[in-house]
């Protein structure tokens, strides 16, 4: 085979692959966007649901081309028991758990399990937005998370499906459903009554069946869950605070390009913002609702009841304190001083 010939053969395949690459569209050229999932637990349509939508729109019109954020509600992809491990094994790059999901990578993150420790959500954004609020997100780092934001939710009330919800004594001997924290255990033993570990998933079918008594939540998760259908009495109580971390792989986030970092930050500082006042929205919106309803009744309580709550949970402060650290409830407490 001459050389000549082997040549032309070369030209004549360059210039089919040159052709080739003209005849495809620019796009195809260009590099693919960094897909980044999102997964949480709840629907759409709740805060959390709306913010992490926020964020998706954020972020991709900050990074045009640069990121794709696919956003996966309802526990599609993880569950609440699987969510951590699964970021932490490079499986999704946000979540949003409950505060209460933390307490086994930092005990100082059990803080907002205390009842009765915040006095409404402005509190809890004057502690959040502080030195010592912001460094929470910072104290997971060694366990590979990092805390980007707080999300609302909002204050929990009490629920049962006896007629008399008033009193610490209303509450004795019943079933509580809670979230999987040491602190909201001890809350109910401390008022004689007994707390289930439960997936947020499995609670309405609880409640419904008589597994469980009573449960404690947010207006906005007992409208959209339709907890209010399955239980007598709600009594509002504001006795804690029900909030998010959205979290990221530590490995993953410090390894980011400081473009795509910076609009990821800008983009996430922006739907915090838009959703912790949906919060606000939803929770006004869904008390409304389910008083309207008429299946549950809101049971109002004075400041004499609500200081029988208050003095019948006072050992769970004392009995998580040296975990937590006297410095942080202090910095928490002094966040109810407007």
């Amino acid at each position: 085979m001459s050389k000549s010939w082997k040549s032309d053969r070369r030209a004549l395949l360059a210039a089919f692959a040159l052709t080739g690459l003209a005849a495809m569209p620019l796009a195809s050229l260009a590099q693919s966007p960094m897909v980044i999932k999102f997964s949480h637990v709840v629907a759409d349509k709740t805060p959390k649901g709306q913010a992490a939508l926020k964020f998706k729109e954020l972020a991709e019109a900050k990074l045009p081309g640069k990121v794709e954020v696919q956003v996966f509600p309802n526990s599609q992809l993880f569950g609440d028991a699987k969510e951590l491990e699964a970021l932490l094994l490079g499986d999704v790059q946000f979540i949003a758990p409950s505060l209460s999901k933390f307490d086994r990578y930092t005990k100082k993150i059990q803080l907002f399990d205390l009842p009765f420790l915040f006095d409404d959500m402005d509190a809890v954004d004057r502690f959040q937005h502080s030195a010592a609020g912001q460094s929470l997100l910072d104290s997971i780092q060694s366990r590979g998370l990092q805390g980007l934001a707080f999300w609302h939710n909002g204050m929990k009330q009490l629920s049962t499906n006896k007629d008399k919800l008033e009193r610490p004594e209303d509450v004795k001997g019943l079933k509580f459903r809670i979230q999987a924290s040491d602190v909201l255990e001890a809350q109910f033993r401390a008022l004689n009554a007994n707390p289930q570990k439960m997936a947020f998933a499995e609670v309405y079918q609880a409640l419904q069946t008589g597994v469980v008594d009573g449960q404690e939540n947010t207006w906005s998760n007992m409208y959209s869950q339709k907890f209010h259908e399955v239980q007598k009495t709600i009594a509002e109580t504001n006795h804690g605070v029900i909030d998010y971390m959205v979290v990221t792989n530590a490995k993953w986030w410090d390894g980011l390009q400081p473009d795509i970092k910076k609009g990821l930050s800008e983009a996430m500082a922006e739907a915090t913002e838009f959703g912790n006042a949906k919060a606000a929205e939803f929770n006004a919106r869904d008390k409304d609702l389910i008083a309207k309803a008429g299946k549950a009744r809101i049971q109002q309580l004075t400041k004499d009841d609500i200081e029988a709550w208050r003095k019948a949970v006072e050992p769970v402060w004392k009995k998580f304190e040296g975990d937590i650290g006297r410095d942080l409830i202090d910095a928490a407490v002094k966040s109810n001083n407007k």
